[in-house]
């Protein structure tokens, strides 16, 4: 045979077009580039598996192949093959199903390979083919051939790739032994990436979900207790309100019967309903049954030796080490670059014409559409598509959002109750009476002169919108509101867990077989081998708080650094409001002067807002590669040590300057005469005549709606917008190098591996959790941050759901009962936040030395003259030499005494300038204040968390309903077990009889008739 002639087997006249992996060579079965150059049987036997069809199924085989390069090929006669042959992407629904339609893809395997050229590709393939063709011939060794050829037409590819190569090969080889089907696919659109397809066939899940005893639902079906009377009245009224505002699914019927769930056994099959084994489990199931098996699923190849001498020993030192301590499961191999990704699927297209219905498209439609703002969740559907974990997350978010309307709708009461008393509060009405001329003392040295307190009538009025007796009794429902908050959730949490049966799930049974982190396993092996170059016995390694310590140390000094780096950024902003506000005084014009206040605020709290947005992205860095040097064995550990981390950082970064405002502002000023300075030349600054209240309203309102709009919904719909338009930019430069490509309808992992990598729910809960602090720490001062919390929710539920089913790969379903520490972080801050209000309501407002007054010094019992008696006088003459104003006669005529809010002696007085009784008088309010208020608010709401039950009463009746059921289904399997074992006895006795009245030539055969008589197949 010349070494140019191609030779095909003729195809019958009624056979049709075989399959094929290429899409150029339709019909034609070639074998991936990985696996034309495996020596071994291993790989010979891998082999079979990633073939689509049986060999006899083929339509055309390729005898043999000389000199591909030279041939080259016609692309109309690819083009005609193509319309000859059936479309096979459609028989696999484009990639949801292997090339026969009928074995489902449950998970996918990515990886890189170098493709030098397509002639060399198929070159390589095709002599693959070849030896195995004439194998029976010439009978070379195995793979031999290949290499020689491969040796003399190129020269040897990375030694790194081929290591890559050998692990993927060894580790698909054993995921077959573990009973998993594979398929590859390297003929795609996206150059270079192979993708590998994963199928478990019916007996490997059965035994994984045995093994992760997985609750099945079985055949017994039992009736949910229905309410009854009023009650049931109640809810049907209730459903008839909420029906336009439920989502248009499946699962949104209340249940009225329910099938009893049980640990899945193969051993009690008959328990279960298995009439459609296809849908048995379901798709978020079979992934995280294939997803144990991949973590669980060793590779303990290590880098090929290619070299000679020393350097060989001493790699094939460092393999025996790695089988022994060192071994790769697929996050090892994720780590080390063998596999650049793993993922399930999604469950088909979400938009476009003639798109199957699927689970993926009814959430997009019923739950990540804005359209659909004001509807339930489908939570159930939710928790089918993406496992229990961001089922909850989902669900917290929801009960969340809701217990904000309450929240709102009084917080606006609240408002609107200052709005109609700002009228009618006498404080203010006396700061805005030009008949009171008030003249206070300078807010700067030398060139700030003299001002009139009316001039600051508007900021007073203001401050009565936030500073009033309603914001107290604001503050004990919100602290109130936050217990009811955590109760609520517990008791849903519960009926989640009912209801997703999880009742009998534990954390711990997961934390036993929570495998180690890749991170982790390397520094094991780092360690182990260290001793053994010591020539130290080394037994099953572990990592003890010495390794550790360096990183120990590391986190205390860079969470120290951290933080001081926050302060010292509001520090700088303090500088710049002090430095700020005397230039504006100077160059300012009268009418100007009075607006200085506000400007300072407003561009200082921008500009805290930037460095807020801009450092929470570096902490979040930073927190993870603490993180990372710590080397936490299991996932769980990281992910505890994360959030503590990220958390911690991130609360100071925001709440500092918020903190600032509150209860440091204007506390060090000291008075006039004997100011505190900041480097001997800027004043500290000081409160408005009005208090510091309205400008810490101010802050957060900035502060928390900034960084709604900017981070939590710009940056979230921006940033993947982006990254998804760079990924199209780049793959349309691709596609026009090949317009036939371009043409190909992509396969389901193509586009799936496109999307943005799932990263987990910590950024998610985090934005959250530091919005519910702005919610309760610090809401006596800004009663309407419910309300703005509330209508962020509104879109941020729909922008995450619309992000997690279009933008991100499908996560691996994750069982979880319930959120996690996120639990511990909301319950600490409703505790924290009773003793934040209770010192913004004593300290930073007016509310107790306006009590004071009222009730100790008012001559008449109402609040007339309450702004002169928090005034102290300051005699001018007393003012240091240079810190006088320049103009003195600014206001027309000559001052001799000025005012300063504080509580000291007069000039007149024999210890002038000293604190007064009335600063402890009102300093003893405000403790008392702060210890009552703290105490009877937490004991108030320890009393809402002890009078509601964490686990609601029906569900606590249908749980202990189950287990009784289970046990009956349980003891009438026994009963029938036992009544089958006596009617057998009965019929060995009868046979036993007749056995025994046989004639003497059977009796010979006495035994072995007995034997037979015995034997029956038992089936229960």
């Amino acid at each position: 045979m010349d070494k140019d002639e191609i030779h095909l087997r003729r195809l019958p006249a009624a056979a049709p077009w075989g399959p094929h992996t290429d899409s150029d060579f339709h019909g034609v079965d070639f074998l991936p580039d990985s696996l034309s150059e495996v020596p071994d049987e291993t790989g010979m036997r891998v082999n079979k598996k990633y073939s689509c069809l049986p060999a006899e199924e083929k339509g055309i085989h390729i005898i043999n192949i000389r000199a591909i390069e030279d041939i080259g090929y016609d692309q109309h006669e690819s083009t005609l093959l193509n319309s000859l042959s059936k479309n096979p992407d459609a028989d696999c629904k484009y990639g949801l199903y292997f090339r026969d339609g009928k074995r489902k893809v449950d998970y996918i395997l990515v990886y890189h390979y170098k493709k030098s050229s397509a002639g060399r590709t198929l070159t390589r393939r095709a002599q693959h083919n070849d030896a195995g063709a004439r194998g029976a011939k010439q009978d070379p060794l195995p793979g031999k051939g290949v290499q020689m050829e491969m040796g003399e037409s190129e020269p040897h590819t990375d030694c790194h790739e081929d290591d890559k190569r050998f692990r993927r090969e060894e580790y698909e080889g054993n995921l077959v032994e573990a009973g998993l089907e594979l398929e590859h696919d390297e003929d795609t659109k996206i150059h270079g990436v192979g993708f590998v397809k994963i199928h478990a066939p019916w007996n490997v899940l059965c035994r994984e979900a045995e093994f992760l005893k997985l609750k099945m639902p079985t055949k017994k079906m039992y009736q949910i207790n229905q309410t009854h009377g009023l009650l049931k009245k109640i809810n049907s009224v209730l459903q008839k309100i909420t029906e336009p505002i439920q989502p248009k699914v499946a699962e949104r019927k209340p249940q009225t019967v329910k099938r009893l769930s049980y640990p899945f056994s193969r051993e009690k099959q008959h328990l279960f309903d298995l009439s459609d084994r296809d849908s048995f489990f379901d798709s978020k199931t079979r992934s995280t049954i294939v997803y144990e098996i991949l973590k669980r699923t060793t590779c303990t190849k290590a880098k090929y030796s290619m070299g000679k001498g020393e350097g060989r020993k001493k790699e094939t030192a460092l393999l025996n080490k790695r089988r022994k301590c060192g071994k790769y499961g697929i996050t090892s191999l994720l780590a080390n670059g063998v596999y650049s990704a793993a993922y399930p699927l999604h469950d088909g297209d979400y938009e476009g014409e003639n798109v199957e219905p699927n689970d993926r498209k009814l959430l997009c439609e019923e739950w990540a559409s804005y359209g659909v703002f004001y509807k339930y969740q489908p939570i159930d559907l939710v928790r089918k598509y993406f496992g229990e974990k961001i089922g909850l997350y989902f669900a917290w978010l929801g009960v969340y959002t809701q217990m904000l309307i309450p929240a709102s709708i009084v917080g606006i009461i609240v408002f609107l109750y200052g709005c109609a008393t700002v009228d009618e509060n006498i404080p203010s009405m006396e700061m805005c009476d030009q008949r009171n001329n008030i003249t206070m003392c300078p807010l700067c040295d030398r060139t700030c002169s003299y001002w009139k307190m009316s001039s600051a009538c508007a900021t007073a009025r203001a401050s009565h919108l936030f500073d009033n007796p309603a914001t107290v009794f604001f503050s004990v429902f919100m602290a109130l509101w936050a217990a009811t908050f955590m109760e609520h959730w517990k008791r849903k949490q519960m009926r989640l867990n009912y209801r997703w049966d999880l009742t009998g799930f534990e954390e711990e049974e997961e934390a036993v077989k929570a495998h180690p982190r890749a991170e982790y396993e390397a520094k094991v092996l780092e360690k182990s081998l260290r001793k053994e170059h010591k020539h130290k016995e080394t037994d099953k390694e572990k990592l003890t708080w010495k390794d550790r310590f360096p990183a120990y140390l590391t986190n205390f000094v860079g969470i120290i650094f951290m933080v001081g780096l926050t302060f010292a950024i509001v520090f700088g902003v303090i500088i710049y409001r002090i430095s700020t506000a005397a230039a504006l005084a100077i160059s300012a014009t009268p009418s100007g002067r009075s607006s200085v206040r506000v400007t300072v605020t407003a561009t200082a709290v921008i500009i805290n807002l930037v460095v807020i947005i801009f450092l929470d992205e570096v902490y979040g860095c930073i927190a993870r590669w603490l993180t990372q040097i710590e080397v936490p064995k299991t996932d769980k550990n990281f992910e505890e040590r994360l959030i503590f981390k990220a958390f911690l950082l991130k609360f100071v970064n925001a709440y500092t300057p918020i903190f600032y405002v509150a209860f440091f502002k204007g506390r060090f000023v000291g008075r006039p005469g004997d100011y505190v300075y900041i480097f001997h030349s800027f004043r500290m600054e000081e409160c408005a005549p009005g208090g510091c209240l309205m400008e810490l309203c101010i802050q957060l309102s900035i502060i928390m709606l900034g960084k709604q709009l900017i981070q939590n919904n710009l940056f979230e719909i921006g940033i993947p917008k982006m990254k998804k338009f760079i990924r199209y930019m780049k793959l349309k430069r691709r596609r026009s190098l090949d317009h036939e490509e371009h043409m190909k309808k992509k396969q389901r992992y193509e586009v799936d591996y496109n999307l943005e990598p799932f990263s987990g729910l910590t950024p998610e809960y985090m934005e959250m959790i530091i919005q519910f602090g702005f919610v309760t720490l610090f809401v006596a001062s800004f009663p309407l941050a419910p309300l703005f919390a509330l209508l962020n929710n509104i879109i941020e539920i729909r922008l995450d759901a619309k992000k997690f089913v279009t933008e991100l790969r499908r996560p691996v379903a994750v069982r979880a009962k319930d959120i996690g520490i996120w639990y511990n972080i909301l319950r600490g801050i409703g505790k924290l936040a009773v003793i934040i209000n209770a010192f913004v309501i004593s300290f930073t407002s007016d509310f107790i030395p306006r009590l004071v007054y009222l009730y100790m010094y008012s001559e008449n019992g109402t609040m007339h003259g309450f702004v002169n008696h928090t005034l102290s006088s300051f005699n001018v003459s007393d003012f240091q030499a240079g810190t006088a104003p320049n103009d003195p006669m600014e206001l027309g005529y000559e001052v001799q005494i000025c005012r300063y809010k504080d509580y000291r002696e007069p000039p007149w007085s024999e210890n002038k300038y000293d604190i007064s009784k009335d600063f402890w008088a009102v300093l003893a309010a405000r403790l008392a204040f702060v210890i009552v208020f703290q105490n009877l608010v937490m004991f108030m709401s320890d009393f809402v968390d002890w009078i509601i039950p964490d686990i609601p009463k029906d569900i606590s009746q249908q749980i202990h309903k189950e287990k009784v059921l289970m046990v009956e289904v349980f003891m009438r399997e026994e009963q029938g077990k036992l009544q089958m074992l006596e009617t057998w006895k009965d019929k060995d006795k009868k046979k036993g009889e007749n056995c025994n009245n046989h004639s003497p030539r059977l009796s010979l055969s006495h035994s072995g008739s007995l034997s037979s008589c015995h034997s029956y197949p038992v089936d229960v």
